[in-house]
């Protein structure tokens, strides 16, 4: 796991300063305790700050052939490395190193642009071509492994792993781009087709961009995509060994290092799973390590507790207080762009606690998203199931008119808050997810923006984003379509941000092996009634995983990290409530109604409205302000 920055001129080979690569990766030093480097050439810097996991002493960046006419920068890891090189000594090629990044410069050498397909693992690397004059970036199938660009006013591309290597660049141009505001406001992330920063552009996953020298700047090409329009018909058995055996390899692939491994554990079913074939796969005991609190019914401990005792692991457990909103600035450091997603803190808590033993941790992101884990998938499910059956003249009136009137009660027992399941059937299935997954919906986003704001997003909406995804993906169903509009814009965007900057921010690498993309494929394949069957998502993968844990583990309610940021508001948080409506950056940027701020704070704060996400959320826009445009 490391840290890559580099400058490529676009137009001529004009001399690259070493020290200006220098200062984009001394911007992001927590990627790379353990060695940096800056290599240049006529036209091309490329910089590499390590974190050692992989050949400690000979795996040094940037890398190059020994002809010197292939160098590369590398972020990430190439789990089947081994199997790759031994393909490439069978054609001839000699290594130096016992190191995975070397064997992106023999696979380039060999394959071309092809050699990606054949890498599996997390991985973004830029790799500079003397003879075609090309600097090639790629970004892996899944968006592990994050990589941002920018053209320039000198006619160079800059790139780097963390925005912040880019804003250490003195010609970059820090002016805000506002469709990335309404973008934040909805989702409480930038996605990965929008930054703040105008003018600055994040590789997708699974894509590639080709820079040659006297040509323009290209669009980035797809190798790879997510695929739901193919289906299994193998019977549930063969389904259950083959998701195993899937499962079983993406762990031990995984767990290849050359220093002190381990996994973070919370007790749910995907953590658990991870930990169960580790243990499997090795005689030691697995290290595992658990963050609880100290408010009971946010703690899950016990479960990781059963977990841990039924392995055997090395594990280590920590209670926090849920109040940890001093971590506000830590996370604007490293997140630059705004990310409101709270879970952040206790995520950085557990990767906190994981490095005091180990270097690489494994975790069980990425299941929710292929297998049909969250409940907005079982909801879309059941709503495409009324739509098939109602026509849209039929439900649009009339359960549109029922959501309108319907009062809205979100303290009332769940079967008695129907505003929002009427809303959602009397619109498209694609409207409907859309909505579902936004976390501050438009009309009140409508009341918020200034009328200077609006007209300058000229329009820009959103929830059109997923709903463009899920029309146009490769699918069969209405789930499938959710699920794929999931894993282009909601998990690259938030959970694998989320997870790689938590980790990144104490120099530990985390490792998602339920996002092996083979797995991946597997899953979309998989029918619908495999992924979700009556109120269980996941229902292969808890079949499947029946034979390693209990029944209490598996099919217990989801809780994932909660964080109670609505008593913030209510009590040590309460005057920055209050200042984001007053002095803040944020109200100086003219692009919010004031008063309306201003009551959503004054209305939370009395009890008369739960305000809490809104108002963590534009206090997370207010640091990013300050900290990447220096407003204050």
């Amino acid at each position: 796991m490391c840290g890559i920055a580099g400058i490529f001129h676009l137009e001529t080979a004009k001399p690259v300063d070493p020290a200006r690569v220098r200062m984009m990766i001394d911007a992001m030093p927590h990627r790379g305790p353990d060695g940096a480097g800056v290599w240049t050439a006529p036209g091309v810097g490329l910089g590499h700050l390590r974190l050692s996991i992989i050949d400690l002493g000979g795996g040094a960046q940037p890398m190059l052939t020994e002809d010197e006419a292939l160098a590369v920068v590398f972020n990430g890891e190439i789990y089947n490395f081994k199997e790759v090189r031994a393909e490439l000594e069978a054609k001839g090629h000699q290594f130096r190193t016992d190191s995975d990044t070397e064997v992106i410069l023999h696979g380039y050498r060999q394959w071309g642009e092809e050699c990606v397909k054949r890498f599996h693992g997390m991985f973004a690397f830029a790799l500079f071509d003397r003879q075609t004059q090309s600097l090639w970036l790629v970004r892996d199938r899944l968006g592990v492994k994050p990589i941002h660009y920018a053209r320039l006013s000198d006619g160079s591309v800059i790139f780097g792993s963390e925005l912040k290597a880019l804003l250490a660049h003195p010609l970059l141009r820090r002016e805000p781009d506002l469709t990335a505001v309404e973008d934040y406001m909805a989702y409480g992330y930038i996605p990965d087709d929008a930054c703040l920063v105008a003018g600055v552009r994040k590789l997708g996953a699974g894509q590639t961009l080709r820079l040659v020298r006297g040509r323009n700047l290209p669009e980035p090409q797809a190798y790879w995509d997510m695929d739901f329009s193919q289906r299994s018909s193998a019977g549930i058995a063969a389904l259950q060994e083959e998701i195993t055996s899937l499962m079983r390899d993406a762990v031990r692939s995984r767990m290849v290092a050359d220093v002190p491994l381990g996994a973070f554990l919370s007790g749910g079913v995907d953590s658990s799973s991870v930990v169960a074939l580790m243990a499997e796969a090795d005689n030691q005991a697995v290290k595992t390590c658990t963050i609880g609190f100290d408010v009971a019914s946010l703690d899950e401990t016990e479960y990781a507790d059963r977990i841990a005792r039924r392995f055997a692991t090395d594990h280590r457990v920590r209670i926090v207080s849920p109040d940890d909103y001093g971590l506000i600035d830590t996370l604007a450091f490293h997140f630059d762009e705004p990310f409101a997603d709270a879970s952040a803190l206790p995520t950085y808590r557990v990767c906190e606690l994981a490095r005091e033993q180990v270097t690489v941790a494994l975790s069980g992101d990425g299941a929710d998203e292929a297998f049909g884990g969250y409940r907005r998938h079982r909801f879309q499910l059941q709503g495409d199931r009324v739509r098939s059956i109602l026509p849209a003249g039929f439900r649009e009136p009339v359960f549109g008119a029922l959501g309108k009137y319907y009062p809205k009660a979100d303290w009332a027992p769940r079967f008695l808050r129907a505003k929002s399941t009427f809303i959602e059937l009397g619109q498209s299935a694609e409207e409907a997810y859309a909505a579902s997954v936004s976390v501050t919906p438009v009309a009140l986003r409508q009341r918020l923006y200034s009328a200077d704001f609006k007209a300058a997003i000229n329009g820009h909406r959103a929830e059109d984003r997923y709903v463009n995804a899920m029309r146009n993906a490769p699918a069969r169903e209405g789930l499938d379509r959710a699920q794929y509009a999931d894993m282009k814009i909601w998990l690259p965007g938030d959970i694998l941000t989320k997870t790689d900057r938590m980790s990144m921010a104490v120099s530990l690498e985390a490792r998602e092996p339920l996002l092996d993309h083979r797995l991946m494929e597997f899953a979309g394949r998989l029918p619908v009634g495999m992924r979700i069957r009556g109120n269980s998502g996941k229902y292969l993968m808890k079949r499947a995983m029946e034979a390693y844990l209990p029944q209490e583990i598996l099919y217990r309610p989801k809780m994932g990290f909660v964080t109670p940021i609505s008593d913030w508001f209510r009590g040590a948080l309460a005057g920055e409530a209050n200042a984001i409506a007053g002095g803040s950056a944020l109200a100086r940027t003219g692009w919010f109604d004031l008063k309306t701020v201003a009551k959503a704070a004054a209305d939370h704060k009395s009890g008369m409205g739960d305000h809490g996400r809104l108002l963590w959320q534009l206090l997370m826009l207010d640091r990013s302000l300050n900290r990447v445009f220096g407003i204050s």
